[in-house]
């Protein structure tokens, strides 16, 4: 059996059935024995989601809600619903983009909980996309060797893909996500409705994780986003709940066979993300969003396996057909200079001894991991992928 058979033939059922019924309300569990957790999924029902954790967690009286910036308002809100659950809370606020992923916020995050007298039965929440999420778990994951840990993920791209899964971390300047542990939160709670004010250019950056499932695990996902791209674009309340809960449950199954990347199954989830992470270090963290970097990086990982080939035009046609319908960007135009990028790659935590590792793919909904890959193929690649 395939690759995505294995995975996925236990939720695809689940996922047709919601596709039939429009239910916009749904659960999908991560099975990790007894690290296992819930990932609610809704529409406007935030407070009920916090009572089910509430229930969920036992003596949780104190939160440390650690949210963006920008979301001073979900955060306040917060409060009350806090408080109807006689739970104390804290709030730490962090500034928003990729570079506050770093020892200096980590350090100071600390410290507040310090002051604030956060002790083992406390609970970090995290109120934003992947670069609060990130940080605060791993807070969560060192603070008193390891607090509890609930994710309210805000951005399209954090609700599918960096608040499941239990990887935490920060970035050094020369590589991303090269400090870290992984540390499973308890819950996950996911309100669309979070969605609806999230800037055009965010939105859609968090499409092409949602890409990279259809295309590492499900073609049946994969053409029921080609399908219905328009709808996704405009943020239909239907689409949007299957895709995160699809999303979510492909991701779930990969987590649950290979939590901490020791069977190498796990590695599939980093298609495009060795081009995309080296992309995201040389613009400095500051020129693309990461989806966007990761959009390129498929484009560019794609077209190294068509030249292989390993899978066909028209698979690496349809990819980027899909990616740009989706508004996203499938070419590098910044004057990168192509060792820079090479140099970033060598970096990246799936290289071996200095060995580049790809995830490349063989089909739509299908890919495997490369080792060896010719440093020269990956230059072309780069090269041929320049605005």
């Amino acid at each position: 059996m395939s690759l995505a058979g294995r995975l996925s033939g236990g939720s695809k059922s689940e996922y047709l059935k919601l596709i039939e019924t429009g239910n916009m309300d749904s659960t999908v569990n991560v099975s990790l024995a007894e690290r296992s957790y819930p990932i609610w999924i809704g529409t406007n029902v935030l407070a009920n989601q916090l009572h089910q954790t509430q229930q969920l967690l036992s003596h949780w009286k104190h939160a440390v809600v650690i949210h963006d910036e920008h979301l001073a308002s979900v955060a306040n809100q917060m409060v009350g619903a806090l408080e109807q659950l006689g739970v104390r809370s804290d709030f730490i606020k962090i500034p928003s983009g990729e570079k506050s992923k770093c020892v200096e916020q980590l350090s100071m995050i600390w410290e507040q909980m310090l002051q604030c007298k956060a002790d083992r039965k406390s609970v970090v929440v995290a109120i934003g996309g992947g670069v609060v999420g990130d940080l605060a778990g791993f807070a969560a994951s060192t603070y008193m060797r390891g607090v509890r840990f609930v994710q309210i993920p805000t951005t399209l791209l954090s609700m599918v893909d960096s608040s499941v899964g239990g990887k935490t971390g920060i970035n050094l300047p020369a590589s991303k996500n090269i400090i870290g542990a992984f540390w499973q939160p308890h819950a996950v709670c996911i309100d669309t409705r979070l969605l609806n004010t999230l800037p055009e250019r965010e939105y859609n950056s968090g499409l092409a994780e949602i890409v990279k499932y259809g295309v590492i695990l499900d073609a049946e996902f994969f053409s029921y986003l080609e399908s219905n791209a328009f709808g996704i674009l405009n943020r239909d309340a239907d689409a949007l709940n299957k895709i995160i809960a699809r999303s979510c449950e492909l991701k779930a199954s990969v987590v649950s066979a290979d939590e901490r990347e020791t069977t190498g199954l796990r590695a599939i989830l980093n298609y495009g993300h060795t081009f995309g992470h080296a992309i995201e270090a040389t613009t400095a963290y500051g020129t693309y969003l990461h989806g966007e970097a990761i959009s390129i990086g498929m484009t560019m990982a794609g077209h190294l396996a068509a030249k292989a080939g390993m899978w066909t035009a028209e698979d690496l046609r349809r990819q980027t057909d899909l990616l740009r319908g989706l508004k996203l960007p499938v070419v590098l135009n910044e004057p990168i200079p192509t060792i820079d990028l090479l140099s970033a790659m060598r970096s990246d935590k799936k290289t071996e001894h200095g060995e580049l590792q790809l995830i490349l793919p063989n089909r739509i909904g299908h890919v495997t991991v490369v080792k060896g890959v010719s440093e020269s193929d990956v230059i072309q690649s780069i090269d041929a992928n320049r605005a």
